[in-house]
């Protein structure tokens, strides 16, 4: 499955879409001066891909906390909660694909790199069962990755800018697509952003800046003069994931705002010299109280957030939960008409448990149930047995097959099954082509190493003829496959 948004519109008035898978394998960089409308541009993108992909804001102004009124993002005050919280919510939102928007705005600057840094880090040491895809935001990225020391502590600059560098080097295979923004290339760090595989270039007037874009753009330095002249809101674009060539996009319209929204031009007030010079000496006695604070939301717990980042209490009566639930024959018909739609895309042989589970309960949701039938460990099991040709789960003809396959790996359990599939119909064995799309790999040599440790566990018994054909035989059915090339 492919899953596309519209970002904006180029110079001729034409649709420009970013292609939301390509863009969690290569990752985003998005640069601008303030007021190029850089954050306008992420919340276009977070809110078009909100129903989509997970989403994971790093905040350092409360810009993004609106995200929740419209999209259902949990807002995570960081002022609230203590390191070890934090971290812990970090590993909550991967178990359980929650949507959160990281408000840093109630810390000082070293505290906020620290808590990034612990945040992100808990992303990314997550179980590998959890490594489900996520977009992670972070603006003003200059920040938590400078390029050289600052203000901060060295502490909170090496634990963040570790954490950065974790995020855009290594995230990919751990389901994590970084987008960063910054106002100022030349003072983010080299080795992040030199990850990113997308750009969204908007306006900015220093020299260092504008070179450094014009080269990561593919530009001719004296084309980057362009760059400064580009107007808020447009940005120029080149990657894999928006299109090969640089284009100008103007940024769409976006449905949510800041909180505070966009400064305009008021009115002066039209009281007189005196009458303002009153009120503002007005009783200005030596014991007058201080300005009361702005007051701020009462603190949500930290376990009750982490409960809300799990879900809705699902003994709490819901419309929509509660609605009828087909029957169970037609949801096992549904689920394996899902099976079989994706058995029969040839991109799913070598794709993650994890991002195949997130596409199997898409499509569930496209066959109308209104649950997901099972969970991701036996979805792994389910999805084995379907590689193997094995759709129905409730044919009584695969529980010896599965029995069989008892003192192997879970990632064996395909390609077994596919050879006790053919074992048990009088074909011939599997090629190793068959047997490598199963195991989710194109290397032949695994095959043979899969063979030997099966055949080591006894679980099978490889014999090759004089004619260069094997077969192989299930002592556990006590069935072989017939000889195959």
């Amino acid at each position: 499955m492919t899953a596309t948004i519209d970002i904006g519109t180029d110079s001729a008035g034409a649709s420009v879409p970013i292609d939301i898978e390509e863009l969690l394998a290569t990752r985003l960089l998005v640069q601008g001066n303030s007021g190029s409308g850089k954050s306008h541009l992420l919340r276009r993108l977070l809110e078009e891909s909100a129903r989509l992909v997970q989403q994971v804001v790093i905040d350092p102004e409360g810009d993004f906390v609106t995200l929740s009124d419209a999209f259902g993002h949990v807002v995570i005050d960081a002022g609230d909660y203590n390191e070890r919280e934090i971290a812990r919510m970090g590993a909550r939102i991967r178990e359980h694909r929650a949507s959160v928007v990281l408000s840093l705005e109630s810390l000082e600057i070293d505290a906020q790199m620290k808590c990034a840094a612990a945040f992100l880090n808990a992303l990314f040491d997550a179980p590998r069962d959890h490594w489900y895809p996520a977009l992670v935001v972070v603006d003003e990225a200059q920040m938590f990755a400078p390029a050289a020391a600052g203000d901060v502590s060295d502490d909170a600059r090496r634990v963040s800018l570790a954490a950065m560098t974790n995020l855009m080097c290594r995230g990919r295979k751990r389901g994590l697509a970084g987008v960063i923004a910054t106002q100022r290339l030349a003072k983010l760090a080299k080795n992040v952003a030199a990850e990113a595989s997308n750009f969204l270039m908007g306006r900015t007037f220093l020299d260092i800046d504008m070179a450094r874009a014009a080269d990561l753009l593919g530009m001719e330095r004296r084309q980057a003069e362009q760059i400064r002249d580009l107007e808020r809101g447009r940005f120029l674009a080149l990657g894999p994931a928006i299109c090969r060539r640089p284009v100008s996009v103007r940024i769409g319209a976006v449905q949510t705002s800041t909180r505070m929204g966009t400064h305009k031009l008021m009115p002066m007030p039209a009281a007189g010299a005196e009458n303002v010079q009153a009120m503002l000496f007005a009783d200005m006695e030596a014991d007058a109280p201080p300005p009361r604070p702005e007051p701020r939301p009462q603190p949500v717990a930290a376990e009750d957030l982490m409960r809300s980042i799990a879900g809705p209490d699902l003994s709490i009566p819901s419309p929509e939960r509660d609605a009828p639930q087909p029957e169970q024959e037609e949801v096992d018909a549904a689920v394996i008409a899902v099976l079989q739609e994706m058995i029969a895309d040839p991109a799913s042989a070598f794709q993650s448990s994890a991002v195949l589970y997130q596409d199997f309960t898409v499509r569930c949701r496209m066959h109308r149930l209104t649950r997901v039938p099972m969970d991701l460990p036996a979805f792994r099991r389910r999805f084995a047995m379907a590689r193997a040709g094995m759709f129905d789960a409730s044919d009584p003809r695969w529980a010896d097959a599965l029995r069989a396959a008892g003192p192997l790996p879970e990632d064996m359990l395909a390609p077994f099954l596919l050879i006790a599939h053919a074992a048990m119909d009088g074909r011939s064995c599997p090629d190793d082509d068959a047997l490598a799309r199963a195991y989710g790999t194109s290397s032949q040599g695994r095959v043979r190493r899969l063979i030997e440790y099966m055949e080591k566990q006894g679980v099978i018994v490889a014999r090759v003829d004089f004619g260069g054909r094997r077969s192989i035989g299930i002592p556990e059915l006590g069935l072989s496959t017939a000889a195959g090339e």
